[in-house]
């Protein structure tokens, strides 16, 4: 029945294929046919990694009686939240509002022209503790849209008129965009703002376990971001930011959210104590955590921490590199948080130990046992079929010796379990994300005497392969799958996020097709989602998702699991302006988080990468320009630029070739290095320790 389904290409939507519901992907011809034939629409919202989106699948959508009322009823679309976040984002608003929560599966009930008057999450077949079975749903929305026309409708307008004014309030909070001039006191303004935030945080941090807040408990990688930025600033709150960031990627380094066997993160941890995690790997957490250990290395207080920090980026490194790199250099999505077993989806199956099997690899007297902190009962409290494995605390060099070994022995026991599946779609934006991790932490292990001579050389196969597969020239897709570009035009997060990651590559090569390329995309950034009616998260919005929002278009400043479309292109649009840009795009990037001054108080959690963008403005940004003939001496002066500039340094070196930072700056001597800030410069230096204590100098 779901024939529509079996090309696509996302890899949830094909799982799909094979169901007897009728299925759609989102568009006008679903939307069509449901006003042809005068029904609902029904969305169900998940992706390929989510646990209870497989049990609905199962218990629901592959039952025969279930799928005879959807398709008698209903005109049923499935969407996969990765490949439409503006879809998701629409009909999860609605579904909070009209029940307080979210997740996903998300069962979203809409009139034929995209608004909703009926939402939840799971459902199951058989009512349970008081909600209702999903037959029960489908007949009293059905019901409902037979004998109460008039309910329904009147339903639906409020519910679009309230996300109508949620995006309205977004719009509010980011202001007039067209001024993008800032107030005179703004820079002392924001600084207060800031460091306010910074203090909100502290009170607000989990002193006993790292991060904020209870269970379940996320990497709050945005914001991690903007503590490391801070943590530069010479602020007085400096301090204060990098202990924070310090207690929680400690602690989710030697957590069960932390791959300790394999590498990589899970997508959160169930517990305050980052002990249990729900398995889902999705490549822009590890993207984001890859990039933000690669800078901590270099601000760790001591040498275990900086030792733990070094071996977290480079087993996460490797991970993706191993289990997410599709053909062409690009990498996947996720892998699922489940294991099929015996025919059974298992959640954690690949990736638990029981106390006897790491007794029967390791050795019952085994020095690694010493170093985890395992479960007292092998997992079961938490339903698991053996414990996650977690260190009991940092270790020095000689138990980080016993580990590896410990590592390797259970790494080969591992592979050979079944291993969870893997959603091989291609999403631009996350992929420019990786990148830039790429990039960096090349960088901070050659600077830490530990090159990984393969990565540099996997940040740019993954770029090409962005800028030959998804990017025309004009305009750049969204997914891709099996090397071919399909679907929708990419959003304002997938431009500013392949801008993201083309900026990191050039400062890390010196390579100018990777500036030419950022550039570009920065300029057709601006061009499609900046109008007169301000900023947008899509460049051509479907109209069900304005009438879902009771006309508004959407644009969000606020972070989620990724980094805000509002944020990333501010601090592209900053980048750009310091190697030489057209100088609006610094005016803009100042425009776009003037919302900080006010948010950064408030809801620091909410605005991480804005307020890092911001931060960044206020340190100028600073740049490094270096130029010469012996390019170790070169090497030598980036090296120490990265050593004390922090993750807003802006780095050019190589041929000028169209990058203003280097140009008129080129020298017969081996090396010299120019710090700047907006493009002005200091007096040239030669030397690593001048290079330092000019960035040290921050004025």
């Amino acid at each position: 029945m779901a024939e529509r389904l079996k090309n696509q290409a996302s890899a949830y939507l094909r799982q799909h294929a094979g169901n007897p519901v009728d299925w759609w992907p989102f568009g006008d011809e679903a939307f069509d046919e449901a006003r042809r034939r005068d029904v609902p629409v029904f969305i169900s919202i998940g992706y390929a990694a989510c646990h209870w989106c497989h049990v609905m699948a199962h218990e629901s959508f592959e039952d025969p009686e279930t799928a005879r009322i959807l398709n008698r009823d209903f005109v049923s679309i499935k969407v996969d939240r990765e490949e439409r976040p503006d879809v998701d984002s629409a009909y999860m608003a609605a579904t909070q509002a009209l029940t307080g929560q979210g997740g996903w599966p998300m069962s979203v009930f809409t009139l034929p022209d995209g608004r909703t008057y009926y939402a939840g999450t799971y459902f199951p077949p058989r009512q349970l503790q008081g909600t209702p079975s999903f037959r029960q749903v489908l007949e009293a929305v059905s019901s409902a849209w037979r004998d109460r026309r008039g309910d329904v409708e009147q339903s639906a307008e409020q519910i679009a008129a309230h996300l109508a004014s949620n995006q309205l309030a977004n719009r509010n909070l980011l202001g007039d965009l067209s001024a993008a001039v800032p107030l005179p006191d703004s820079a002392s303004g924001t600084a207060e703002a800031l460091a306010a935030a910074v203090g909100a945080l502290a009170a607000a941090e989990d002193t006993e376990y790292g991060g904020f807040g209870g269970s379940p408990k996320f990497p709050p990688s945005p914001l991690l971001r903007f503590l490391l930025a801070h943590a530069y600033s010479g602020a007085p709150t400096a301090g204060t930011a990098s202990a924070l960031a310090g207690r929680t990627l400690t602690a989710m380094a030697l957590g069960g959210i932390y791959d300790q066997v394999g590498g990589g993160f899970a997508r959160y941890a169930v517990d305050r104590r980052w002990q249990v995690p729900h398995f889902e790997k999705m490549l822009y957490d590890n993207a984001q955590l890859l990039r933000i250990y690669a800078h901590f290395s270099r601000l760790a207080e001591d040498a275990d921490s900086k030792a733990l920090a070094l071996r977290v980026t480079r087993e996460t490194a490797g991970w993706m590199a191993a289990e997410l790199a599709v053909p062409g250099g690009a990498f996947a999505s996720s892998l699922d948080a489940d294991t099929l077993v015996d025919g059974h989806r298992v959640e954690g199956a690949t990736y638990v130990f029981t106390r006897a099997e790491l007794q029967e690899v390791l050795g019952a007297g085994s020095a690694a046992l010493d170093l985890l902190d395992l479960d007292a009962d092998d997992g079961a409290s938490h339903r698991l079929p053996g414990s996650t494995l977690r260190l009991r605390a940092v270790p020095d060099e000689a138990q980080a010796a016993v580990w590896a070994d410990a590592r390797a022995a259970l790494a080969a026991v591992r592979s050979a379990r079944p291993q969870p599946e893997r959603d091989g779609k291609v999403v631009a934006g996350w992929n420019g994300l990786a990148v830039a991790a790429l990039a960096d932490a090349a960088l901070a292990l050659a600077d830490a005497g530990i090159p990984e001579d393969w990565m540099l050389p996997a940040a740019e196969s993954a770029a090409g392969y962005l800028l030959e597969v998804h990017w025309d020239g004009r305009i750049l897709r969204r997914v891709s799958s099996d090397g071919q570009a399909q679907g929708i035009e990419g959003l304002l997060e997938d431009y500013a996020g392949v801008a993201e990651g083309l900026f990191a590559l050039y400062a890390a090569t010196g390579n100018p097709r990777w500036h030419q390329a950022a550039q570009q995309l920065a300029a057709t950034a601006v061009e499609r989602f900046l109008g007169p009616a301000g900023l947008s998260d899509t460049a051509l919005e479907p109209e069900q998702i304005r009438q879902a929002q009771g006309g508004q278009s959407a644009a969000n400043p606020l972070d989620d699991a990724v980094p805000s479309g509002t944020g990333l292109l501010a601090g592209v649009l900053l980048t750009s302006a310091s190697y030489g840009g057209p100088g609006r795009h610094r005016a803009l990037a100042e425009g776009l988080v003037a919302h900080v001054q006010r948010a950064a108080p408030a809801i620091p959690q909410a605005v991480g990468w804005s307020m890092a963008v911001q931060q960044f403005i206020l340190d100028g940004p600073q740049e490094l320009a270096v130029t010469g003939t012996d390019p170790a001496a070169v090497a030598r002066l980036l090296s120490a630029g990265r050593a004390v500039g922090g993750p807003g340094l802006v780095i050019a070196h190589g041929e000028a070739d169209g990058v203003g930072l280097l140009e008129g700056r080129e020298t017969a001597a081996p090396a010299l290095a120019f710090v700047c800030r907006g493009m002005v410069c200091r007096r040239p230096v030669d030397t690593a320790g001048d290079v330092e204590a000019e960035l040290a100098a921050r004025t």
